[in-house]
């Protein structure tokens, strides 16, 4: 089974299962009926607020350990510098952020060889 297929699966057993404890169809063991009540309404937006957390701590856990990965942190400057010569190669205005300096043909050596 694939793992979209196991995702899937097991995201609709999940949500039947809340559906049909929120429409009290099935009582929680061990769980006051009020507590369940209190709770049940808010715990979508839960899980929502936890994917979104979880999320964006990945997201800032990777940009701070980039350099950690020289390989990865190697190629993506080499794109970089190649998509900045394919730019200045068509002539188009390409401004470098770093410096504030407009990058110009004449002062730049192309690398590589493009197609006509």
């Amino acid at each position: 089974m694939t793992r979209a297929k196991r995702l899937s699966l097991l995201t609709t057993l999940l949500t039947a299962l809340y559906l049909l404890v929120f429409f009290q169809v099935l009582a929680v063991p061990l769980v006051d009926e009020s507590t369940v009540q209190k709770i049940l309404p808010v715990f979508p937006w839960w899980i929502l607020v936890s994917f979104g957390s979880y999320s964006l701590w990945s997201l800032g856990w990777g940009l701070f350990t980039f350099r950690d990965c020289p390989e990865a942190y190697t190629g993506l400057l080499g794109e970089i510098t190649r998509a900045k010569m394919i730019c200045v190669h068509k002539a188009l205005p390409l401004i470098d952020t770093l410096f504030g300096t407009s990058i110009q043909a004449s002062n730049v050596t192309l690398l590589f060889r493009f197609p006509p």
